[in-house]
C-alpha cells in the first residue's frame, strides 16, 4: 500500500476531538488531562502560539503540543499555511485533539475547505503600492472589475482586505468563494466540537490574574529579546509582544489585560458563530470538564477505543 493510500485509510477511520474557548477559559488544563487520559495528541489552533521564543506571552502549554513554537519570528504565516500544517498534524495523530482560541484557525483546522495559498513573492507589496497609488475608491473599483463578489464584502477603506482580495483575484482565487464551507458543520473528518463558556466577568478576572502571572514569569525579558530581532508583520501582532517590550511593566500589564479582554469578547462572538458546538461550563474544575468530554465522546463514538 502506498503512503498516500495508507494516509487516506487512516483518515477514513479517524475522528477528531476539538476544544474551543476564549483566552483564559481553561482550555490548556482540560486539554492536558484529555491528553493523559485518552492518549491524545494536542494540536494547537492559536495564531500566536505558532511562533518560537514566546512561551510566556503566548501561554504555551507545559506539555508537548503540535504547532507550538514552530515558526521563526521573522516569518509571516497565513491561515492557508496554518491549515496545511494542521491537516498534516491531524493525519499523523492517532487521537487528534485540536485546541485553540483563534476562531479562524480553529475552523481552518477542522474544515475540508481548501484555503488559497499565500501570495506569490512580491505580489502583496505590489498590490499595497497600487492601493496607495490609486487611493481607496479607485483600488476598490479595480477590485470590483476583477472580483465583484469580493468587492461587495470589502469596504474601500479597509486597505488590508482590499489588498488581499486583489492579490487573490490576481492568482485566480476569490475572497468570496461561491461555496464557503468554513463556517458550516461540514468538517474534513468526523468531529466532536466542545467549547468552554464562561461569563464575561469571570473571564475578565482570570485575564487580569493571568496577565500579572505572565509578568512575574518573565514576559518583559522575553518580549524585549524578541523585539530586538527582525520580526514579520504577523509576529509583530502577537498580543503582548509590543506592550511588554516597549512599555513600563505596570503600563504593559494594564494594556495587555485590556487588549486580552477585548480579544475574549471577539472569541465569544466566534463561539456563537460556530455550528454544531457542545458548550460546557468552564467555571467547573478541569477534571470534571475532562470527564464530561470523555463521556460525550464515547457516547457519540467519535473517539477511538482509548
Amino acid at each position: 500500500m502506498s503512503s498516500r493510500m495508507a494516509s487516506k485509510s487512516r483518515r477514513g477511520s479517524k475522528s477528531v476531538l476539538a476544544l474551543f474557548g476564549p483566552t483564559a477559559s481553561g482550555k490548556t488544563a482540560v486539554a492536558g488531562l484529555l491528553r493523559e487520559r485518552l492518549g491524545a495528541e494536542v494540536i494547537s489552533a492559536d495564531s500566536a502560539a505558532l511562533y518560537d521564543g514566546l512561551p510566556v506571552i503566548t501561554a504555551a502549554p507545559d506539555y508537548p503540543a503540535r504547532l507550538v513554537g514552530v515558526v521563526p519570528l521573522g516569518d509571516d504565516v497565513s491561515v492557508g499555511e496554518y491549515q496545511r500544517l494542521a491537516h498534516a498534524a491531524i493525519d499523523e495523530s492517532d487521537v487528534p485533539l485540536v485546541v485553540g482560541g483563534t476562531g479562524l484557525y480553529f475552523r481552518a483546522a477542522l474544515s475540508g475547505l481548501v484555503l488559497p495559498p499565500p501570495a506569490a513573492p512580491g505580489r502583496r507589496v505590489f498590490w499595497q503600492d497600487e492601493y496607495d497609488r490609486l487611493g481607496p475608491e479607485a483600488a476598490h473599483a479595480a477590485l470590483a472589475e476583477h472580483d465583484a463578489a469580493a468587492a461587495v464584502r470589502v469596504h474601500a477603506n479597509d486597505r488590508k482586505r482590499v489588498v488581499r482580495a486583489l492579490e487573490l483575484a490576481d492568482a485566480g482565487h476569490s475572497l468570496a468563494p461561491e461555496h464557503d464551507r468554513l463556517w458550516t458543520e461540514d468538517t474534513r473528518l468526523p468531529t466532536t466540537i466542545i467549547a468552554l463558556d464562561l461569563a464575561v466577568e469571570e473571564l475578565d478576572r482570570r485575564i487580569d490574574a493571568r496577565t500579572r502571572s505572565m509578568a512575574e514569569a518573565g514576559a518583559v525579558e522575553e518580549a524585549r529579546a524578541a523585539w530586538a530581532q527582525p520580526l514579520s508583520d504577523t509576529a509583530r501582532k502577537v498580543l503582548g509582544l509590543e506592550q511588554f517590550a516597549t512599555l513600563p511593566e505596570d503600563e504593559a500589564i494594564a494594556a495587555v489585560a485590556q487588549a486580552t479582554r477585548r480579544l475574549a469578547r471577539y472569541q465569544r462572538k466566534w463561539l456563537r458563530k460556530m455550528p454544531g458546538v457542545v458548550k460546557l461550563d468552564g467555571t467547573r474544575p478541569a477534571a470534571e470538564v475532562a470527564d464530561e468530554i470523555i463521556a460525550l465522546g464515547r457516547e457519540r463514538q467519535h473517539l477511538s477505543g482509548h
